[in-house]
């Protein structure tokens, strides 16, 4: 058995050169399912030599006769199967799973797909029956940088590239669900299709997911790190218009208090640009803020501003207070008082 990340199955797929077995382990179906199209499509199977069960229902028996079979004027018979997570323990249906796997034939590319993590972890029969020929990929969710990098992999694919700030906003208005993104993708492609302008920005990400020019989510966000007082009072009573709850503008605040504050204290200790970027958190796009540390708040009255906040929090937790609007505004003018 070996162990093969995207970048070795990239160039299988790309080579046309495929291990006859291959087990797709992990939780993230959707990326599953997209490996396999495009082995699919690089192997061009026909309807004789392409066969596709499911664990739960299928017949093990004439399955693995199948797999045993050379293919049909064809160099590689290709076979799916999924959710072997179905099958009981000790079964015989599971049994000759794994007695094929031990020993698979040459001229099939059999995938078998694994779809619970929790149980494969504790359960490795099948891991452990792959001869040296099986191959064992990991499919797991997608996060940060990797999540990054498969997003810009889909836009080039489709000639368009990303605003940063509107690539953080796909992946959090989507909460990073994989599937979910490569809708408003394909939504973001169609629209500009005939567009000269081939970068995808912020404003057109919020478009498609459905906000309106008034319901920018980051409005006060973006308000707070660009130090403008009026657009972040504007912005809290837009937002509780909209319906947004009074705990969640303070959680906005509270991110920009607190990065604002990390920005100043490792300015003030003399750190460069990019140790700041590092060591305070901030995304790429994000350096830009380093230049404005000398128009922030002094790290005193963030201080301040966090006490407040904290205060708060307390309070609309407990339904205390009865004008979320003006606590809100009171603790931007103290942010804004410098």
């Amino acid at each position: 058995m070996s162990v093969k990340d995207f970048d070795r199955l990239k160039k299988d797929i790309s080579s046309g050169s495929f291990a006859p077995v291959y087990l797709f382990t992990g939780d993230n179906i959707y990326l599953k399912q997209e490996y396999i199209a495009k082995i699919k499509e690089a192997l061009k199977p026909d309807d004789f030599n392409f066969q596709k069960e499911d664990a739960s229902s299928c017949d093990m028996a004439s399955l693995i006769c199948l797999a045993n079979t050379a293919p049909v004027f064809n160099p590689t018979r290709l076979i799916i199967l999924n959710n072997a997570d179905k099958f009981k323990k000790n079964s015989n249906a599971l049994k000759a799973l794994c007695g094929y796997l031990e020993n698979p034939c040459l001229t099939t590319c059999f995938i078998v797909l694994h779809n619970d993590s929790k149980k494969s972890k504790k359960d490795k029969v099948l891991e452990n029956s792959l001869s040296d020929l099986g191959v064992l990929i990991d499919f797991t969710d997608l996060k940060g940088l990797a999540l990054n990098s498969w997003i810009n992999e889909k836009a080039k694919e489709a000639g368009f590239t990303f605003e940063q700030e509107a690539l953080f906003a796909l992946v959090d208005l989507t909460g990073g669900n994989m599937q979910a993104i490569k809708t408003e993708l394909d939504k973001l492609f169609l629209y500009k299709q005939s567009s000269a302008n081939k970068k995808i920005t912020q404003e057109e990400i919020l478009s498609s997911i459905g906000f309106n020019k008034e319901e920018n989510p980051y409005a006060l966000s973006n308000a707070i790190m660009d130090g403008s007082k009026t657009l972040a009072l504007k912005a809290v009573d837009n937002m509780l218009k909209e319906g947004q709850t009074p705990v969640s503008l303070l959680a906005q605040i509270t991110m920009c208090a607190e990065k604002m504050f990390r920005i100043k204290h490792l300015v003030n200790a003399g750190l460069s640009a990019s140790e700041i970027v590092e060591y305070a958190g901030l995304f790429p796009w994000e350096s830009r803020l380093v230049a404005k540390a000398g128009s922030m708040p002094s790290e005193q009255t963030l201080l301040k501003t966090l006490d407040r906040i904290i205060e708060a929090d307390m309070g609309f937790k407990s339904s205390s207070l009865n004008e979320p609007s003006i606590v809100l505004k009171g603790i931007l003018l103290s942010l804004f008082s410098r």
